[in-house]
């Protein structure tokens, strides 16, 4: 039992190498991509509102990796990374019909775009940390919405830009059921991408500057080429999410990027667990679901005498918010390290039970 979630005893690493796999055991291995397997064959069991929860899941999950990477793994803050995500969703759908680029390589190009941008606002923010970053970011968030606003040759300004649908070999993936491949093969891959990241010289070095800066920086590791370098990637990360969000919906609108959703954001990595990539998939599943509980639990208070209350019933929205507001607080005070770190605790219990210790 054991070795399904734990590496068993007697199972040393003897190298550099061996010590930094991806995969603890052969048997996570193994359950790995029976997973994989077993997500690539759930269109043919799911309807269609577990398929568009999922692909909620992804594209979330990615630009949402992208911020664990600048706020737990090198100890950033951005609170600008929902805007970060709306421009990779208008590059996209601009780059696709300004320039009539298929759809496959604008969504790269899209991460790459913002990438850029992400950079551009993160030289000035490299060199300050703590709050005063925090209010650099956050004036990153508004500096993009109105460009946002303004730039109707990029964003249709207020009646939005269209997107048309993910397009490989002249088949169209406009379908829940097409676009969830999309989806489930781009979540894999950054994941992948994601955790090889993390076992690099670049990802160490990240890590370092997260730890003790004036450590790392006597060690050799260029605090500001890696914090630089950790805005980059976290926007890239929001730019592919973003553009997947947009050839999904078919249609962009600049309304939805507000601070809020960057706060949405922060929340899925908090919760998930900060420096933790699966974590963060913890986090985003986390707050897919929330608000559909919370939707389902008013439905079902309809039927009760005491729940049929118009300040319940038409006030579902903000039902949403508080509870969103709510669910971080008591995450902060009672499981700071997230999900991630809950799940290892329950790991370690069934490894040792019946001891305590």
């Amino acid at each position: 039992m054991s070795s399904l979630a734990m590496r068993p005893c007697g199972d040393f690493r003897t190298s550099y190498k061996a010590d930094n796999t991806i995969f603890e055991t052969k048997t996570i291995r193994l359950v790995t991509f029976l997973v994989i397997a077993l997500a690539c064959a759930a269109p043919l069991v799911l309807d269609g509102y577990f398929l568009t929860l999922f692909i909620q899941i992804s594209y979330l999950g990615i630009a949402a990796l992208g911020l664990n990477i600048l706020v737990g793994f090198t100890g950033q803050i951005s609170l600008g990374h929902g805007a970060f995500f709306g421009f990779g969703a208008f590059a996209s759908a601009w780059l696709n019909t300004s320039f009539n680029i298929p759809v496959v390589f604008c969504i790269p190009l899209a991460g790459f775009l913002t990438m850029g941008v992400g950079m551009m606002f993160g030289m000035p923010a490299a060199r300050i940390k703590g709050l005063y970053l925090a209010i650099a970011t956050l004036a990153a968030q508004f500096i993009i919405q109105d460009f946002f606003g303004r730039a109707e040759w990029f964003t249709g300004g207020a009646s939005g830009a269209m997107a048309a649908p993910v397009s490989l070999f002249g088949f169209d993936f406009d379908t829940d059921m097409s676009f969830y491949f999309i989806a489930l093969f781009a979540l894999v891959f950054m994941y992948i991408w994601g955790c090889n990241l993390m076992r690099s010289r670049d990802g160490r070095a990240f890590v370092a500057v997260r730890d003790h800066y004036l450590s790392a920086e006597i060690m050799g590791v260029k605090l500001n080429k890696y914090r630089l370098l950790s805005f980059g990637i976290s926007s890239f990360y929001a730019g592919i999410g973003g553009a997947l969000y947009a050839h999904y919906l078919g249609y962009v609108s600049s309304e939805g990027f507000t601070i809020l959703m960057s706060i949405q954001f922060l929340a899925m990595v908090i919760i998930g667990g900060l420096g933790s990539i699966k974590g963060t998939l913890m986090g985003v599943v986390f707050m897919v679901l929330l608000p559909e509980v919370l939707e389902g639990m008013v439905g079902l208070m309809k039927y009760t005498d005491y729940g049929n209350l118009p300040m319940v019933t038409d006030g579902l929205a903000y039902i949403k918010e508080m509870a969103i507001g709510l669910v971080i607080i008591l995450f902060l005070i009672f499981e700071p390290e997230g999900l991630a770190h809950r799940w290892g605790q329950i790991k370690n219990y069934w490894k040792c039970y019946p001891f305590a210790y």
